[in-house]
């Protein structure tokens, strides 16, 4: 059975199933023309739509686990399991939902999402929030006053209500009932009033609903050991293994918001050495230093800085810590770019035109020519992006290794993904050097307990590794010569 069929539209409007369909059937229209021809070439049409009908079909529906890194500067992992374990019953009132250690990333741990649930009551009175609000709560997050759009008349604090995500971005906020295109999130329970929500001296932050009958099943981690865990994909933790940082070097994050990845770069060097973080926004960059302080790392050094603009061309200061930088500044660069986010889980929607995906290339080529001036001979140099468009991903690659002949295309350690798309003309031996996580490898599938305490440990860990978020990494290495 496939998770879509478990979305309700709620009372009036269209099926959602319905419109996903038709928006990811516009979505797959951008996609093909943001990609090769080569790629159809070398797939054949057929294929070529019907891969894309199923990974954009998989993008739609959450990841089948959670995934939260252990932060090993402070606590080991089997402690961190044992807290997270026994939080989890508690939350899920005894449900013994297991807690997995990666075999291969002895840093991450896996909670399976139990879901969609069928056997749901929805409720008269309704709560419509937003889109990426609504996303969150698919993930296990609770309802918190920015994101609700809507709430039915007369709902006091303490009210059961059921939960719908406004996919659509249609729904006028404060509206007492909404009958358009809603997806069914699950139901919680009120912790404000309908006035105190949309009142103009009312609180615009805070819990708004707690969820209490998601329709998947995912450990909230508000407040849940904020120092020992940090919540992130299971892509995003194998980028940091793959830079293999060591402790004493000097790291470049060029695009480092919120600071997932830096903070991790940072725990595998032991907290021993300097790792630069930038981010050209600086709210983000205050996030992370906040991430780098809740974590206690402090080696980690945050600026808010243009990637682009990172090379120095003139002599700095003997005292200058931050950007610019001089030619052959550092031993290891991660170019997490900014991408078209096409990868990303859960997604029902796109809002972005094809003008604004296709913007993505350029940007990250200005980014990738500066990592590589930055980077010393024999460094190391990952490129990644959470996205699935071949433009931004293989097609970079094979215009760095054109571009850059000091770059050689490097094996990584661990290999958890697929290999590389054809249609960029890389050879098989390159595309098998690089790592995709495509989530339609795998096939869409409900969870519930019996069928989870009936699956073997190995199974779950290599369900794990495909039903995750789209992803792709490259690795190179620059060569001592001129």
């Amino acid at each position: 059975m496939t998770r879509l069929s478990f979305f309700s539209s709620g009372k009036g409007g269209q099926g959602a199933a319905y419109v996903v369909n038709k928006t990811l059937k516009l979505l797959s229209m951008k996609l093909c023309l943001c990609l090769d021809s080569k790629l159809i070439t070398a797939l054949g049409t057929e294929e070529a739509e019907n891969k894309y009908q199923s990974l954009l079909s998989h993008l739609s529906h959450p990841p089948a686990f959670t995934s939260v890194r252990v932060n090993t500067h402070l606590a080991s992992v089997k402690h961190v399991k044992k807290l997270l374990f026994e939080e989890i019953q508690k939350q899920f009132k005894g449900l013994r939902v297991p807690v997995l250690e990666h075999p291969k990333l002895q840093d991450i741990l896996l909670i399976p999402v139990i879901g969609p649930r069928q056997d749901l009551m929805q409720h008269a009175s309704e709560v419509i929030v937003g889109a990426q609000c609504g996303y969150a709560v698919l993930r296990g997050a609770h309802v918190y006053v920015p994101g609700i759009v809507s709430i039915s008349r007369f709902v006091k604090a303490g009210d059961l209500v059921s939960v719908y995500s406004d996919i659509e971005g249609k729904c006028k906020r404060g509206a007492k009932e909404f009958n358009g295109v809603k997806v069914f999130l699950g139901n919680g329970i009120s912790e404000l009033s309908r006035s105190e929500i949309f009142s103009s001296s009312g609180p615009l932050k805070g819990l708004g609903i707690r969820m209490i009958e998601p329709v998947y099943l995912s450990p909230s981690f508000d407040n849940v050991l904020p120092s020992y865990l940090f919540l992130q994909n299971l892509p995003s933790v194998v980028v940091s293994h793959i830079l293999n940082p060591q402790p004493g070097e000097k790291i470049l994050d060029m695009c480092a918001a919120p600071g997932g990845k830096t903070t991790h770069l940072a725990a595998l060097m032991h907290d021993q050495g300097e790792v630069i973080a930038m981010d050209k926004i600086a709210n983000k960059v205050k996030k992370i230093k906040q991430n780098a302080e809740l974590l206690q790392l402090n080696c980690i050094k945050a600026f808010c800085y243009d990637g682009t603009k990172a090379l120095s061309v003139e002599k700095r200061e003997d005292k200058q810590e931050g950007p610019p930088f001089l030619p052959e500044s550092f031993d290891r660069i991660l170019l997490d770019a900014p991408c078209s986010g096409m990868g990303q889980r859960p997604n029902m929607s796109y809002s972005s035109t094809l003008k604004e995906v296709t913007s993505y290339q350029p940007l990250q080529r200005k980014l990738f020519t500066v990592a590589v001036k930055l980077l010393k001979p024999g460094g190391v140099l990952v490129y990644s992006t959470c996205t699935i468009t071949l433009s931004e991903n293989e097609e970079q690659v094979a215009w760095a290794l054109k571009t850059f002949p000091c770059l050689q295309l490097h094996p990584q350690e661990p290999h958890i993904g697929g290999e590389g798309m054809k249609g960029a003309g890389l050879s098989l031996d390159e595309l098998k050097l690089l790592q995709r996580f495509d989530p339609s490898a795998v096939t869409l599938q409900g969870m519930d307990i019996n069928s989870l305490q009936d699956s073997r440990e190995d199974d779950l860990i290599s369900l794990a590794n495909k039903d995750c978020i789209g992803f792709f990494i490259a690795k190179f290495i620059k060569s001592n010569s001129k």
